[in-house]
């Protein structure tokens, strides 16, 4: 049985009688102990969707529809205080800056002993020592003295893992990681993407991982869906994705990110730049810039289908032509 089951979900902003899916028709199972990555630009809707799924966006600004089942609960169905009990036990979020996460005014140990305290019953001993293991299960250095100090006597690393430890705090079956390495050095990123390969296998957690990194997709993720403007345009398995995709998209992106064995050091930017929600052409989303596009890619939007290797999917008229990695590449 999976995990979750994302069916459908899609996020609209409403303006003066117009509406604009900021998120279009995204479907996804995810299953106990996978990683699944989203990737795409900035402006995607990757986060909006990791948010939607949480249960956090402003519903008087947005629309969301679609369901979203956890382990066979319809989160729609839960009232407000049935969801804040599953959000931080069975689901947990990582945000993507963890200096605007933490409060700068309270010292470590106060937010943690404060989270622990919002969803279990424990006195401040307790929680106190509870902060102390999360903290050593993430590899904090001196976890007793960490507890004294303010967000920003740490490096973005330790904040990083700070954020890590109350996540995870409860053991959740599900964490979502929005972009956890922004902003953070090689080195430091290397491990903190170690850490939750660590985590989600010791803690058998399943893991959706957002990023615009290619590089991460293929080191962490079992299965990866590309989004562009909003919509799934290529999906599969990380190792068939990244070393066959079908997607023009796919394709550029793979063309702008540097790799060590490429024989030509050169990168190849994809032109242009997504549309607004509010001015999308018609058909496909990608087409003005697209390299093989035709005048087809005007009159619809291409659905998912497979490509001829199990589980690959791609949403392209040009029928997932794989000849076009080389000329796009």
């Amino acid at each position: 049985m999976d995990l979750l089951n994302v069916s459908n979900l899609t996020v609209s902003v409403v303006r003066q009688a117009h509406s604009a899916a900021i998120v279009d028709s995204l479907s996804f199972d995810l299953q106990q102990g996978q990683c699944l990555g989203i990737v795409g630009e900035s402006g995607s809707g990757k986060s909006t969707a990791a948010m939607a799924i949480m249960g956090l966006l402003d519903s008087k600004s947005l629309n969301v529809s679609g369901k979203v089942i956890f382990d066979g609960t319809d989160l729609a169905r839960l009232s407000p205080k049935e969801f804040r009990q599953l959000q931080g036990t069975e689901i947990a979020m990582i945000f993507q800056d963890p200096m605007s996460s933490l409060n700068p005014v309270l010292r470590i140990g106060d937010q943690i002993i404060e989270c622990v305290q919002a969803h279990r019953r424990r006195n401040k001993k307790e929680a106190r020592e509870k902060a102390v293991d999360v903290l050593t299960q993430v590899g904090m250095p001196d976890p007793e003295g960490m507890l004294e100090r303010y967000p920003h006597q740490l490096s973005g690393g330790q904040r990083q893992r700070v954020m890590i430890a109350m996540a995870i705090v409860f053991e959740p079956r599900l964490l979502i990681a929005d972009e956890p390495t922004t902003a953070l050095d090689l080195t430091i990123q290397a491990q903190i993407l170690e850490l939750l390969k660590t985590l989600s296998r010791d803690l058998n957690m399943a893991l959706i991982l957002i990023t615009h990194d290619l590089g991460v997709v293929s080191q962490m993720c079992d299965e990866v869906i590309v989004l562009y403007s909003g919509r799934d345009v290529e999906r599969g398995p990380a190792e068939e994705v990244l070393e066959h995709p079908s997607h023009p998209y796919t394709v550029g992106l793979l063309g702008a990110h540097p790799s060590l064995d490429a024989d030509d050091s050169r990168l190849t930017p994809i032109p242009g730049a997504p549309p607004s929600i509010w001015h999308r052409p018609s058909g496909c989303a990608f087409r003005d810039r697209c390299k093989h596009a035709k005048p087809q890619c005007a009159e619809r939007i291409p659905s998912l289908f497979s490509t001829e290797r199990e589980h690959h999917k791609v949403a392209c008229l040009l029928n997932g032509d794989v000849s076009m990695e080389r000329a796009i590449a």
